[in-house]
């Protein structure tokens, strides 16, 4: 998926940290008014702008977030979320992680309002699918944000370089190449990830 980073800073106002944003409210009220565009917000105010994904990558998605699915409907830990949910990061931005899972006692501590708008929280885990026409380097920095917004585990995807990047809170990014199969716990009580298929 091909992202374009728009810098709106000419038709923005100062804000009080002297750098143009755009805020939450202009965020929300742009993708209410396009809701056929996919788009996040940088925690700097930066409009990103992803095209759709093609159709490997978008069956590949489908097949994973099934499995994560299934798990949390027989565990019911949490709330597992598509990548068309957009996450209110709490040191600003707004993202959408191609899956997401929230811990049930997080998600339930949200207003219902909070929770039909952006949902103002970090996931305590995010999976990312690099697609063909995917930068690493972006898809990377959006790994960190996490991390610095209170991620608990993520898994970064990279079918091209059949690789899988794990991110933790305060330890370095684990590289796999090619695994099999790759474990949740403890963040996902008895969970596993098949990735056998994945690399062919």
């Amino acid at each position: 998926m091909t992202t374009f980073t728009i810098d709106l800073s000419p038709i923005l106002q100062q804000s009080s940290s002297a750098h143009p944003v755009l805020t939450e409210d202009q965020f929300e009220r742009l993708c209410a008014a396009n809701p056929e565009i996919k788009l996040e917000r940088t925690s700097t105010g930066e409009l990103v702008i992803m095209s759709p994904t093609g159709g490997e990558t978008g069956k590949d998605n489908a097949e994973i977030a099934a499995d994560f699915v299934i798990w949390n409907r027989r565990t019911k830990l949490g709330v597992v979320f598509d990548s068309s949910t957009c996450f209110r990061l709490p040191h600003g931005g707004d993202r959408s992680p191609d899956v997401a899972w929230v811990e049930q006692s997080r998600w339930d501590a949200l207003t219902l309002e909070q929770k039909r708008r952006f949902p103002p929280l970090c996931p305590d885990f995010v999976l990312e699918l690099l697609a063909p026409s995917d930068n690493l380097s972006p898809i990377q920095a959006k790994m960190q944000e996490y991390l610095n917004n209170g991620l608990r585990l993520g898994w970064l995807l990279n079918p091209q370089d059949q690789q899988v990047e794990i991110y933790r809170p305060e330890q370095a990014v684990e590289i796999l190449q090619a695994p099999e199969t790759l474990s949740g716990e403890p963040i996902l009580p008895g969970f596993t990830l098949n990735l056998d298929w994945f690399w062919k």
